[in-house]
């Protein structure tokens, strides 16, 4: 009888903990980065989704984060083409251009929103200029060095007739997070980068890919490729 009645407050105290949790970690809301490649057999195309968290906890201090992995187009013949989750700040790496690139872009296409309203929005906007994650392509992906930057209107080192068709963002549903496993539950966050980067979660290694497109001094560069 004592269990029984200790049972219904250990239960809304689990219930208020999980709950809060959820407020806490939910995302603002989720996009999908997809990027367009012309090429002389057609063209590629790769996406991935990424969810944004902006901070809810109790510690001052706190910034919005996110989750997901940069993008990696397989051109075939051992070529590719990758969308890092970083951005280029007059020279200096920036990490937090991915937390905002759908807003930003959605501003860009003429949509006065703010923050909070990127996930109602609807539909494909591009992602043009200073909103263009930084391009890369790797020679050797078992190779964190070998790695070369490439510009969006220059893709001419992958191949004659090579071009950038179009990098776009879009937002989706957040779907019944944290059990949005695809289908009705909701668009889950892609995890591929591992499978085609094995080094992609090692700081030391991301280093080096980072060094090697220009950027020396990028604190957790792991972030670039992968971000949990």
């Amino acid at each position: 009888m004592k269990i029984l009645k200790w049972a219904g407050p250990v239960v809304l105290l689990a219930a208020i903990v999980i709950g809060d949790q959820i407020r806490i970690n939910r995302p603002a809301h989720k996009y999908r980065l997809a990027v367009e490649v012309d090429t002389p057999e057609g063209v590629k195309y790769a996406s991935g989704v990424v969810s944004v968290h902006p901070y809810r906890g109790y510690q001052p201090g706190g910034k919005t984060t996110s989750r997901g992995d940069a993008v990696i187009v397989d051109l075939g013949g051992g070529k590719n083409l990758a969308a890092l989750m970083l951005h280029d700040d007059k020279g200096y790496a920036d990490f937090d251009g991915a937390n905002f690139v759908a807003m930003r872009a959605y501003q860009a296409a003429g949509r006065k929103i703010a923050f909070r309203d990127v996930g109602n929005q609807t539909g494909a906007v591009p992602v043009t200029g200073e909103l263009m994650p930084i391009l890369a392509s790797f020679t050797d992906t078992r190779d964190a060095s070998a790695v070369r930057r490439l510009k969006p209107d220059d893709l001419s080192s992958l191949g004659q007739g090579t071009k950038l068709r179009s990098v776009t963002v879009e937002a989706v549903p957040n779907g019944l997070w944290p059990i949005d496993f695809g289908g009705s539950l909701g668009q889950p966050v892609t995890r591929t980068i591992a499978a085609k980067i094995p080094w992609s979660h090692s700081d030391a290694d991301a280093g080096r890919a980072l060094m090697a497109v220009g950027f020396s001094e990028a604190v957790e560069p792991a972030r670039a490729f992968t971000r949990k």
